[in-house]
């Protein structure tokens, strides 16, 4: 049913400060609205958008190939689809996407704001890079979630996202899930010291990819970010460093994949 990963949506109270921020982080200019701005990456979309709620994170919107099939899909799973919407939009970089959308009930995500889509014609020029250490793409998307049991239901038997990874770790306090979703990761984390409840699961922080981890933290520490120093990364063979300010309020990781 799903394909990829389309579009992530950061809502913010400023949105030229949003912009300035974002810009800065991804060393890339998106293409900007009125009240909006859209950064089109290698493997996925970055929405900002106006927010009453304050910023973060606030929806996923997943890739299907056949709309109507995916709305007897979510109905038959219990994920109650609203009815396809249509849809036409284009932008300042000279974007043109059209399709149609569904909206699942966030009760039954727990709490997790997701849409499918299947696009008729998606035509979105990459964000124009301002630097060699520019992000290249999203590595993943991490939920925090109060069940994983629960979580892995959803995101494995419902939506039907690849299951790579299934680890509970006791010296890093997790048990960490892994769906593979085209080429990125969408994580589920839970914090072990918490006892598995039936409340919201929360849309929590990203992981960006990078080049060149050294060049990529060089810019943003020159730039007045708080970062940390680059260090060696749990997957074998990766490479990170934390950004822990300037993300619009969205728990950030810089990761240098392996070439292997």
């Amino acid at each position: 049913m799903i394909t990829a990963l389309s579009q992530i949506a950061i809502g913010v109270t400023d949105i030229e400060t949003a912009i300035h921020a974002m810009t800065r982080l991804l060393a890339r200019e998106p293409a900007i609205g009125e009240e909006d701005a859209v950064f089109q990456l290698a493997n996925m979309r970055l929405a900002l958008s106006m927010s009453d709620e304050g910023e973060g994170l606030k929806g996923l919107t997943f890739a299907v190939d056949d709309i109507e099939e995916a709305q007897r899909a979510s109905a038959r799973r219990a994920l109650n689809p609203q009815p396809p919407v249509a849809f036409a939009e284009d932008d300042t970089s000279g974007a043109a996407r059209a399709g149609r959308y569904i909206d699942l009930d966030e009760v039954a995500t727990f709490g997790v704001s997701i849409k499918l889509v299947h696009y008729t014609k998606y035509q979105s020029p990459r964000a124009r890079q301002t630097s060699e250490s520019a992000i290249t793409g999203l590595d993943h998307v991490v939920i925090r979630t109060t069940h994983p049991n629960r979580a892995a239901a959803l995101y494995g038997a419902r939506l039907g996202l690849d299951m790579r990874l299934d680890r509970t770790e006791p010296k890093w306090g997790s048990r960490l899930m892994f769906f593979r979703c085209g080429d990125l990761i969408v994580e589920i984390a839970y914090d072990l010291k918490d006892e598995a409840s039936d409340a919201a699961d929360e849309l929590w922080g990203l992981s960006w990819r990078v080049a060149n981890a050294d060049a990529a933290q060089m810019r943003l520490k020159q730039a007045g970010l708080n970062v940390s120093d680059v260090r060696t990364g749990r997957k074998p063979g990766t490479r990170v460093f934390t950004v822990r300010d300037g993300t619009l309020g969205v728990p950030t990781l810089i990761v240098e994949p392996s070439n292997r």
